[in-house]
């Protein structure tokens, strides 16, 4: 190949692997000042540099292979290092020092560092060359997944640890009926004890996730293509998929071959300097056996990468082994282990405390005296893990009882005093010193500190800690910290609430010119728009200037820009007449049909100019809108009850319609979801609801602030054996409170967490009313609901209403760049293309422009964008009517490739006018096209716009282009 020549040798230095722990390598080097010393060659054996395997997960839920990139192949020629990536080592001869690649390539090398990770251990029953088995451990991994996926409707994971619990989530995520297949008896068997598995397989299968424990498979079934799974003990599953993560094994086979010494349960042996059996040779990560340790998570491997890029810096650093310590969540349940939590011998004392109901356990196994913590476990509330991992890691001696020091008996809820050397980021090795030095070093946000210290940009498991750390470091330098609602508004949400209310303020213009500043934008338009129609419950279309896509169009936006229709149907309960009628319009407009969890139908694939033709019918049906759309309250769940269940006491389906009719559309800081049972047996979920209700044989207990969603929480019981009426009074009252206090886009659950004195406090509100505002609560509550109106058949009721569902204003016709695909007997949309496709315009383009004629000045709506159509293009128009200046940009968002800019929100910061995607909330620069969002792969054309005699004119290409990407 021709790169180095052998007076070079002692100076090249040769990394095989661009994983997570070979691409922290190369940022050691350059941290420590190495990439100058040596001249550095990466081998990466995917197509792909480094990314972020920790959060693969991810990619199921929208992120692209792009935001998962740890570096762009530039950082490492703007670092004065070489990067291949698609290259296989096929051979190393350690005589010649030099490596053979699969393309023909000798490199020699003067040092070699080995980073080739590990590959997916997949027992001898599986094959993964059979159709329908899958390893889960790189993007073309899941990218194959999700192809095979789409013509399945099971699937089976094998493995009930932390990958194979990660891959349950993702084929879920999928739309998948799941199952994880575990050999133990329970799950997660190296890091929780029976206990703590047992908390996190009930979460797991409150989750609709089955599992299967102490089986072992003994063949896949299946002729040609998976259908089943046979166990030892003779019985079978039915299966489409299967997702193999039993474990891992290292990539040892390069050190094998060229004889490099390989330790007992395999990998490359290294010493404390990380030197193989060949000096010359080193191995960090997954590869690397460290006294008879594989480790297999990333943690110890950064702390490898650091040791050894230090080592190449002339230092004398040491590894002395990898901390074993996990904290993360898993299917929105927190978990996390240290040292070794399975001693039980005499020699040890074991703490611990269990909450069934919260789903919370905490385990500390200590020495005979108490005071030395050596491992743990805790499952629900993890806020006690990075003290107690600190001490189990250091041997240092508690500071307190171990009750006070797990904030068990603190009335405050304040959390123990944080020593410095605490190690807050296992990830990126981050102390508590470090942090507090940044801090006063000027980072005084999340972002800046992250930016400079690195903490929390690995797993995410400790930003809560840092978010704490930086309040109270702040806090203690005299530095004033609020919780304001953005730069345009210097206030809580709960002030300006207040402010709204007490001045009778009715429009955001009006509300920003008397308690804020500047122009607003995509954070604080939502937020007014919510305490708006919470006040004086106007219909949200006189608001559209200020209301997201899916308030704005009174739908929900989905994938490729079309919407969804969602009918209430208060209680579940739906007539045969009825469900006739919602088959009906789904086939003529040919809508996918899917029964949601709230016992509603939902009606996917609208395009915006169907949606008031689509609910015209409807309304002349009998229904009306759903509000599946707002941070409102959408559905009441409820189960048959008295009325037909055996078991029933109480005549829940009744109760649960007039629930539903009182609060129907009510708007809040977040989404509210109710449920209302018949009986103890609990069939409606109740105690995972904002609102549930529970019969008894005297009335009803009521339950608050429970979730079901990505962080699960138990309900609180607020009262019981309540009568109806005493049960919405309590209701009106809780409801009110919580929208009068609750930060923006807070669900109850998280704002019952935050709010001080908790459930006792709610109690003493709404049950006892110390604060004396019950009556008022309960009047504001009164008018929202004898205000309550239809906002759908308010539209198509209203001409000029309907005409504001269009896609393009200078024309009738529709969004020709809709896509669908046929699947399972209905259309859904086609794929997102891949984001190396796009090709974003730079503006600048040389090409020949004119001056056009896109509408009238009052075709376009104050304060909003609505696209125009130009020959083959799409453009947005923006109207910023509080700036007094017109924007157009290309229409399609670059991240996806939707035609859907138009509908994004306005707003500006520090005088920059933006508009935020529908999509993803991804922001532009109105005046350079650049992505504001710190995607700077991502950028739109923008176009000059004048007003001349009341026409808006656009500076656009004289020939029409086929696509602006």
């Amino acid at each position: 190949m021709g790169y180095h020549t052998p007076k070079d040798w002692p100076h090249n230095l040769v990394v095989i692997g661009n994983g997570m722990v070979g691409h922290r390598f190369c940022e050691k080097l350059v941290e420590f000042g190495c990439n100058r010393k040596y001249q550095v060659l990466v081998l990466g054996e995917e197509p792909r540099p480094a990314y972020d395997r920790v959060n693969l997960t991810s990619y199921f839920e929208g992120k692209s292979a792009e935001d998962l990139t740890l570096a762009k192949p530039c950082w490492y020629r703007e670092n004065e290092m070489t990067l291949y990536t698609g290259r296989v080592v096929q051979h190393i001869d350690r005589d010649e020092r030099a490596v053979y690649t699969s393309t023909g390539s000798r490199i020699p090398y003067g040092r070699l560092v080995l980073a080739t990770g590990s590959r997916p251990l997949v027992p001898p029953a599986f094959k993964v060359e059979t159709k329908g088995v899958f390893v889960y451990r790189t993007i073309d991994d899941l990218d194959a997944i999700i192809r095979y996926g789409k013509r399945c409707t099971t699937a089976s994971v094998i493995g009930g640890g932390l990958l194979g619990l990660e891959a349950a989530r993702a084929l879920r995520e999928l739309g998948l009926e799941t199952k994880v297949i575990e050999f133990n008896a329970r799950l997660m068997p190296r890091q929780l004890d029976e206990t703590a598995s047992a908390l996190l397989l009930r979460e797991i299968q409150r989750q609709g996730i089955g599992v299967l424990l102490s089986r072992s498979t003994q063949s896949v079934l299946g002729n040609g293509a998976v259908t089943g799974l046979r166990f030892a003990d003779g019985e079978s599953v039915d299966t489409d998929m299967i997702v193999v993560s039993a474990g891992i094994q290292p990539r040892d086979e390069l050190a094998r071959a060229c004889g490099l010494a390989i330790g007992p349960r395999g990998g490359v042996v290294v010493d404390d300097a990380l030197q193989t059996s060949d000096p010359n040779i080193y191995a960090i990560g997954e590869v690397a056996s460290h006294r008879d340790v594989v480790y297999g998570l990333v943690a110890p491997g950064y702390q490898m990468a650091e040791t050894l890029a230090r080592r190449m810096a002339g230092e004398d650093a040491t590894f002395a082994g990898g901390d074993l310590s996990t904290k993360l969540k898993l299917m929105g349940v927190n978990v996390a282990s240290f040292g070794d939590p399975f001693l039980t011998d005499q020699h040890h004392e074991t703490f611990e405390y269990r909450d069934s109901k919260e789903g919370r356990y905490i385990k500390v196994v200590l020495d005979a005296g108490g005071r030395t913590v050596l491992g743990g476990v805790l499952v629900g509330d993890t806020s006690s893990f990075g003290l107690l991992s600190h001490h189990a890691r250091t041997g240092e001696p508690l500071p307190a009882a171990t009750a006070e020091l797990l904030g068990l008996n603190r009335s405050d809820g304040a959390a123990p005093a944080l020593p410095d050397t605490l190690q807050v980021c296992s990830c990126n090795n981050v102390s508590k010193a470090q942090l507090c030095g940044a801090i006063r070093g000027g980072a005084h946000d999340i972002g800046a500190l992250q930016a400079c210290t690195r903490a929390g940009t690995g797993c995410g498991g400790c930003v809560p800690i840092v978010k704490d750390i930086l309040k109270s470091e702040l806090l203690a330098m005299g530095v004033s910290v609020k919780n304001v609602l953005c730069d345009h508004f210097p206030m809580t949400r709960q002030e300006l609430f207040h402010a709204v209310k007490v001045q009778r303020l009715k429009s955001f213009d009006a509300v920003l010119d008397i308690v804020g500043n500047g122009d607003g934008c995509e954070v604080c338009k939502p937020a007014v728009a919510s305490i708006l129609a919470s006040l004086w419950n106007e219909h949200v279309v006189e608001h559209a200037e200020i209301q997201d896509t899916n308030d704005r169009f009174l739908a929900n936006i989905q994938r490729g820009g079309s919407y969804s229709i969602v009918p209430r149907v208060p209680g579940g309960e739906i007539t045969p007449e009825k469900l006739i009628a919602l088959g009906r319009v789904a086939k003529k407009y040919d809508l996918y049909c899917k029964i949601t969890g709230g016992q509603r139908i939902d009606l996917l694939g609208a395009r915006v100019d169907q949606l008031p033709e689509i609910w015209e019918e409807l309304i002349a049906e009998g229904f009306e809108s759903g509000h599946a759309y707002g941070k409102a309250v959408r559905t009441v769940k409820s189960c048959v009850g008295s009325t037909w269940c055996r078991f029933g006491v109480q005549d829940s389906t009744a109760f649960a319609i007039r629930i539903e009719e009182r609060y129907r559309g009510i708007r809040a800081p977040h989404k509210l979801k109710f449920a209302v049972s018949g009986c103890t047996r609990e069939c409606a979920e109740a105690q995972g609801k904002d609102v549930g209700l529970i019969a008894t044989e005297k009335g009803w207990n009521v339950y608050v602030c429970g979730n079901g969603g990505a962080k699960p929480r138990h309900a609180d019981l607020l009262a019981t054996d309540l009568d109806e009426d005493t049960a919405i009074r309590l209701i009106d009252r809780f409801l009110m409170y919580y929208i009068h206090t609750a930060d923006p886009l807070t669900r109850t659950s998280v704002w019952l967490e935050k709010l001080e004195g908790g459930l006792d406090q709610v109690k003493r509100v709404v049950i006892e009313d110390i604060l004396g505002i019950c009556e008022t609560l309960e009047a504001d509550m009164a008018k929202l609901v004898n205000t309550y109106e239809c906002e759908w058949k308010a539209v198509v009721e209203n001409p000029e209403k309907r005409a504001l569902f269009k896609h393009f204003s200078n024309t009738n016709r529709t969004d020709a760049n809709l896509k669908f695909v046929r699947e399972r007997g209905q259309k859904r949309p086609a794929d997102w293309p891949s984001p190396a496709a796009a090709q974003p315009h730079q503006n600048g383009v040389q090409e020949e422009l004119v001056w056009w004629r896109a509408g009238a000045e009052s075709d376009f709506p104050d304060g909003r964008g609505i696209a125009v159509e130009y020959g083959t293009m799409q453009l947005a128009v923006f109207n910023f009517s509080r700036q007094r200046r017109w924007f157009a940009t290309q229409n399609m968002c670059p991240h996806k490739q939707d035609m859907v800019l138009a509908r994004g929100l306005l707003g500006e910061k520090n005088g920059e006018p933006k508009v935020a995607c529908p999509q993803h909330k991804k922001q532009f620069s109105l005046e350079t096209g650049k992505c504001l969002s710190g995607d700077d792969r991502l950028c739109i054309r923008v176009f000059d716009v004048k007003v001349e005699n009341g026409d808006v004119l656009l500076h656009v290409p004289a020939q029409a282009l086929a696509s602006i990407a």
